[in-house]
């Protein structure tokens, strides 16, 4: 059998395909409960929804900007071998 190889431009695409998953989900469970509590708490206030959607935002792009920033930073075994001296 040959050895599957992956490159490293398919590793890229894979890992933006979850982030824009991950976006889409976090917005939309930021919407959802910003306009649940705008709905029960804030007489229909419209900065519920923003707040909720803008964190949702807020947290899928910190977990694209590591996991992204993971990949491309991982060390090399000439690097590792030196930081353990």
């Amino acid at each position: 059998m040959a050895a599957s190889t992956t490159f490293a431009e398919d590793e890229l695409g894979r890992k933006w395909d979850k982030c824009l998953t991950d976006v889409v989900l976090k917005m939309g469970g930021g919407l959802a409960v910003g306009t649940l509590m705008s709905l029960l708490f804030f007489k229909r206030k419209s900065w519920p929804v923003i707040l909720g959607t803008g964190f949702g935002i807020g947290m899928a792009y910190a977990n694209c900007e590591r996991s992204i920033n993971n990949s491309l930073c991982e060390p090399t075994a000439k690097s590792a071998n030196k930081e353990k001296k």
